[in-house]
């Protein structure tokens, strides 16, 4: 392989070059892969070791996603963008998870998201002709509604679960949210981008006094260990595949955005058609089998969007890099299970400006079309029906 530059596509750039920017897609990414897959792990009533194997999947397969997205297979059909982007577990699934896991369980949330990757490989196949029917107005309100109902799942968590009379709980989720709040705004570089990271390290020793933190499980957790296809099974039910195929219909979609961010920010040409048919079949493929090995639903990462096109730095052995710490470190247990232990008052401190970010997106989206009475009707029932049903 030739040797490349950072801002080209192809060849192995210097590894001293690569190294800091493929660790800095990683810290902008792996706190948002890892936390959907502990708060519906909570939701399910998952013991730690299951907790443990659930993060493991969410890590190793992310980072499969990522490489087949990067490095395609095929050529006339082919499977993956080939653009750099990357992939992780995302929140916009995380409500309708919360529900599922409560009322059924994981097995119910993987089988729906077989379904689902199949309405992906649809939703890619057809790409050129279907885009029609998910205007900004449309995809838009879906992700303001995703926003507004994690809400309340932050302010839980925040309150340390049910204890919302507990002070220290209080003082920790909000000690947490100040730091990521001031580095969002004041920081720059590496300080900002890790802005979420920084935030929960910091509320972590934080709660450390007050006694939130219990590393018994990191001690019994292994070096190493191989991610257990089928762990948790596989289990089909209407609602829970028709609520999940929406999802990845809408998150189709909107992998076109990142995918044409992506492209006009850092390589000045919107994506070829046949980048985002590879991109989003990819998307749909790798979820089907991600299921298989106990990996929750991902997407693309608009956070890794923002780094490229800030950056320019559009290598993809730089972001394969980024890909393969993710892998490395979902074969090591006792990271995983380092995971399990941060209190969930840090983890609502940390995440309701993630959620409050979504909802935010979402609104841009809507504003992004003409806000006359047919469309605010349509903004506002199907807002008060997703979140009120």
């Amino acid at each position: 392989m030739k040797r490349g530059s950072i801002f080209e596509t192809d060849g192995i750039p210097r590894i001293q070059e690569a190294l800091p920017l493929a660790l800095q897609h990683v810290v902008a990414m792996i706190v948002g892969c890892v936390t959907p897959a502990i708060i519906v792990a909570g939701a399910a009533g998952l013991e730690n070791k299951d907790q443990v194997i659930l993060i493991q999947a969410a890590l190793v397969v992310a980072a499969l996603s990522t490489l087949l997205q990067l490095f395609p297979i095929g050529k006339k059909y082919r499977i993956g963008s080939g653009l750099p982007i990357i992939m992780g577990v995302s929140f916009a699934y995380v409500p309708s998870m919360q529900a599922i896991a409560d009322g059924y369980g994981i097995d119910t949330i993987l089988g729906a998201q077989i379904v689902g990757g199949v309405v992906a490989v649809i939703m890619g196949i057809m790409v050129k002709k279907i885009r029609v029917f998910f205007p900004p107005l449309i995809t838009g309100t879906v992700v303001f509604t995703i926003g507004l109902s994690l809400y309340p799942t932050a302010i839980n968590y925040m309150a340390g679960g049910t204890s919302y009379g507990s002070w220290q709980n209080w003082l920790v989720a909000f000690f947490t949210l100040a730091v990521v709040t001031v580095l969002n705004h004041f920081g720059k570089g590496i300080w900002k981008l890790s802005s979420i990271l920084i935030g929960m390290l910091a509320g972590y020793v934080v709660s450390i006094p007050f006694g939130m933190v219990d590393l018994s499980s990191v001690g019994k957790a292994s070096v190493f260990q191989v991610p257990q296809p089928l762990h948790f099974g596989v289990h089909f039910e209407i609602s829970a595949c028709v609520a999940i195929g929406l999802l990845f219909a809408i998150n189709s979609i909107q992998a076109i955005g990142d995918y044409s961010a992506t492209t006009i920010g850092a390589m000045n040409r919107t994506p070829k058609d046949s980048e985002l048919q590879g991109g989003i079949v990819a998307y749909g493929i790798t979820n089907i089998l991600r299921a298989l090995f106990g990996g929750l639903p991902t997407a693309t990462y608009s956070q890794n969007v923002g780094i490229v096109t800030t950056t320019k730095v559009i290598n993809r052995w730089v972001l394969g890099l980024a890909a393969a710490f993710l892998g490395i470190a979902g074969f090591v247990p006792k990271f995983s299970a380092l995971l399990t232990t941060i209190p969930q008052c840090v983890l609502g401190g940390a995440t309701v400006s993630v959620f409050a970010s979504i909802a935010m997106t979402g609104m841009k989206l809507v504003a992004s079309a003409e806000m006359d009475y047919r469309n605010s009707s349509i903004v506002g029932l199907a807002a008060a029906l997703g979140v009120g049903v």
